[in-house]
């Protein structure tokens, strides 16, 4: 079950945000019993790209076998 403070792996594009598969986030609220969960994702400078309201299968757990991988946030 995903926690507050988790990272998570954005597992489908939210174009609105400039967002993409892969992209890493942090838990900062989880709703419920976990069907809703709200993702802080975040610039390399620390400055705050998007906080999300999503549902828990738009992201998944990330592993100690994955490496971050950096690309410039799209235009939204």
């Amino acid at each position: 079950m995903i926690k507050e403070h988790d990272r998570v792996i954005l597992t489908e594009a939210i174009k609105e945000h400039g967002l993409e598969p892969g992209d890493i986030g942090a838990v900062v609220y989880v709703h419920g019993k976990g069907e809703a969960l709200e993702v802080e994702f975040v610039t390399l400078d620390g400055k705050t790209a998007a906080v999300l309201e999503l549902e828990s299968n738009q992201v998944r757990f990330a592993t100690a076998r994955e490496i971050p991988h950096a690309r410039p946030l799209s235009a939204a």
